[in-house]
This record gives C-alpha cells, structure tokens and sequence, in this order.
C-alpha cells in the first residue's frame, strides 16, 4: 500500500522530484508528486515551472537558489506548518495562537482554498471576523465622533454637536450633566406613577371620582415634557433618521411618550359624550397602564441592562431548552395529579387544565397554596416535579450567566481595542502630516565595528 511521504526538515541537496522551501528560516523538502495534489496551489506552481524561468520564480516566491534548487519565502513558518497539511491530510487545522485572519491571508498566498479548512477552524474564523467587524463599527463611531470640528457647514457642526450633547454621555460634562437629568427624570417619574395609585394620595373629582392628586401630575407632566424635547432633540440631531426610528430603544421611548398625549387629548380635548363612553374609559386605563414602558429607558443610560439583554439573545438556545424542559413537566406532573387526585371526594384538581396551574407553580417552587394534593399519591407526584422543576431551572442557569460574562468581558476587550486603533491611525496621521510639512527625521541607530567596539563604520 502506497503512503505519503512526510516533509523533511533537514539540510542538504533536494533529490529528483523535490523541492526545498525555507520558510522564515525554517527548511522543508517537499514532494512533487504531494504537492501536483493541489495544482493550483503556489507550491505546485513552482514544483511544475522551469528553473531557468527566472521571471515566473520570482512571480512565485521571494528569492531562489539553483545550486541547492531552494526557494525562500518571507512568510510565517507556524502558518505554514498547518498549510502543508492540506497536501497530506486534505483539510487544515489552525493552531492555537495563531491568529485567524493573518492565517487566511496566508492560505490566500499559498493558492489554497478555504473550503479545506475545519468546521471547527471555520465557527473559530467567522467569531473572529464578527469581533473585527464590531471593533471597525466602534472605530467608525468614534471617528465620527472626533469629526465635530471637521464638518463643512455650521448647520452640521451643530447638528453633530446636539446628537454627541444628547447620545454620547462620555462626551463632555454637560452631555453627562443631561443623561443624569434623564435617569433620573425617569426614577422620579416611575416613583409618581406608583404613588399615585395609592388612595389616600388621591382627591375626588367633580365627579366623585378618586383621581391622581395634582402635585403628582405637575410633576408627572413636567417629566413628559423632558421625555418629549429629548426624543425630538435626539431625532433632529440624528445624523441617520431611518436607523434612529427603526432602533428598539427608541421605540420604546416613542410608547414611552405616546400614551401620555392620547391621555390629554382624550381626557382635555375630547367632548363629554366621547369620554361617557365605556370603551373609551377602558382605553384609557390601558393607556396609563402603558406608562409602565418608560421604565425601559433606563436601558439607554446602563451598558450593565444592554449586556444583560445581549446576553439573552445570545442565550436563546438554552432559554428554549428550559421551556421545553417545563412544558413537557407541566404536562406529565397536571395530568398525573388529576388522575391521582380524582379518587378523593374534595378534589380540588377540577380538570387537566386546571392542573396546569398547580404544576407551573409547584415546579418553579412558588407554591401559592390555593391548589394542593390531599391523597398519599398526589403529594409523592408533587414531591418528584418540584425536585424536577428546581433542576430543570438550574441546568440551563450556568450557560446563560457564562454568556453574560463572555459577552461582558469581550465588550470591554472590543472597546479597548477600538480606542487602541483610534490612537494607532491618529498617531499615523501624525507622522505623515509630519513628513510632509518637512519636521520628520528618520533616526537610525549607528553601526558599530565588531572588531572594535568603540569605532563605528
């Protein structure tokens, strides 16, 4: 049975049908009839072409020696030792240190094609690419951000001026100044809807009707006011109005505001037969009910909130597997509890249905106590779903909080690494405005004599 000969590193003369590529200074014979395996490849490329084609070996590699039949590449020698194995295994694995992107850049030198990379090395590129992708996103915005000065017009000076002012907190102080004001505008305005809802609070109207006192709706009026200019400010200053309306915090910011405005114009603007009506009133109340959403604002002024939500999204998979766990519980534990318990006179399990109840509370261990087991039975089959209900909740409970942490850390990394790249292109831009203007000076080190130290060449 014929096997593949393995590369060589060794020194010395190539035999017929070899070829010696040095790598970064690491030596590797080579097989022709290995490498003519992948014949579009680089290598094979040199394998096949004549050594008296000087212009085509020097298309192909960095220098070459006809005496020793030797090509020289100025390349990574790690990387390559993975690409070979393309030529013996027929797929690639990327070690580990290696970076993913400059590994694919060395594929694409040597001709090799990505289809022969590992799904594993695969999922680990496309992490990488999106990682990159989300540090040029950051980098792009804080670019923008640094181009305040650079606008052409005074309306767009202003226009990016006002949307730093009302987005970017770390900005300058009084942009900090008006995002506390917003935090706390939205504290204070959750505290009034609670406390209004309290009857001694509250004063009869004309009516005989117990309404919010008026102190709370000066002041909950006071913070629409703000939700309002902000929201307007926010969406006349936004340099992309499109994104900026299909964006979900702004949405929630639009139902945030929106309930308030129908409320006054129904209940101000509206006639007295309109407002008698029953459908109206109930809208009404559901309207109010509504304001409870202002309290997702709060996820615009708290990148802990945003990292949590991320990381749910990032969870989904595992948050599917704990409702199923529960689904598939709820219904074995209602139905084994209302077969059970139907042989007691004062059954309370009237239905499976029902039962459902019982067993949502019973595996999540809220147990409210209003539906209960009254034979030997029932209580042993709500003894094994609450013990099944506190695992089922607890397997999936470390990947999620993994993902949080993951998802926390790699967002700090990314923001470093944007900053770091801001720095790095400013410090460029520097040096070539420099050498331009004439004020750069290239200083190299002087060589000194080896044979006498103390003279220089």
């Amino acid at each position: 049975m014929w096997t593949i000969p393995k590369p060589n590193y060794r020194s010395g003369l190539c035999a017929d049908g070899e070829i010696a590529v040095n790598i970064g200074g690491v030596r590797v014979v080579l097989f022709g009839d290995v490498l003519n395996r992948y014949p579009e490849s680089r290598l094979a490329e040199l394998v096949n072409c004549s050594t008296q084609n000087n212009e085509a070996i020097s298309s192909l590699c960095d220098d070459f020696d006809p005496g020793r039949r030797e090509f020289y590449f100025d390349r990574d020698p790690d990387a390559f030792k993975c690409i070979i194995d393309v030529y013996y295994f027929d797929e690639i694995h990327i070690k580990r240190g290696i970076c993913p992107i400059c590994f694919i850049k060395e594929m694409e030198f040597w001709k090799i094609d990505q289809s022969v990379l590992d799904e594993c090395c695969k999922s680990y590129l496309g992490e990488k690419e999106d990682e990159l992708q989300e540090i040029a996103d950051k980098v792009k915005i804080i670019l923008e951000d640094l181009e305040v000065e650079r606008c052409s017009t005074r309306g767009q000076r202003c226009q990016r001026f006002l949307w730093r002012l009302m987005e970017k907190p770390e900005s300058s102080l009084p942009a900090r100044v008006i995002a506390i004001a917003s935090f706390l505008s939205i504290l204070v305005s959750a505290v009034v809807m609670c406390v209004g809802t309290i009857p001694e609070l509250q004063v009869i109207d004309a009516e005989g009707k117990l309404v919010e006192h008026p102190t709370l709706e000066a002041i909950e009026t006071t913070c629409m006011m703000w939700f309002t200019a902000e929201f307007v400010l926010r969406l006349a200053s936004s340099p992309n109005k499109l994104h900026f309306a299909l964006s979900i915090m702004n949405i929630i910011d639009f139902m945030a505001i929106m309930p308030f405005y129908v409320v006054l114009s129904l209940t101000y603007l509206g006639t007295t037969s309109i407002m008698e009506l029953a459908n109206v009133q109930q809208a009404v109340q559901a309207l109010r009910i509504l304001r409870i959403a202002r309290i997702f604002k709060l996820a615009r002024h708290s990148s802990g909130l945003q990292t949590l939500t991320y990381a749910l999204k990032r969870s989904l998979k595992e948050l599917g597997l704990l409702l199923m766990y529960m689904g598939v519980g709820i219904f074995v534990f209602s139905a084994l509890a209302y077969t059970m318990e139907q042989s007691h006179p004062e059954t309370l399990f009237r239905s499976i249905p029902q039962s459902f109840w019982w067993a949502i509370i019973t595996m999540t261990t809220v147990g409210y106590g209003d539906i209960y087991p009254k034979t030997t039975l029932g209580k042993c089959n709500a003894a094994v779903s609450f013990l099944c209900g506190v695992i089922a909740i607890a397997l999936p409970i470390h990947p999620i909080i993994n993902n949080f942490v993951v998802f926390y850390n790699k967002q700090k990394v990314l923001e470093t690494a944007a900053k770091h790249e801001v720095e790095l292109m400013e410090l460029k831009s520097d040096r070539e405005e420099r050498r331009k203007s004439g004020d750069w000076e290239e200083s190299f080190p002087t060589p000194i004599n080896p044979q006498h130290p103390g003279e220089t060449i």
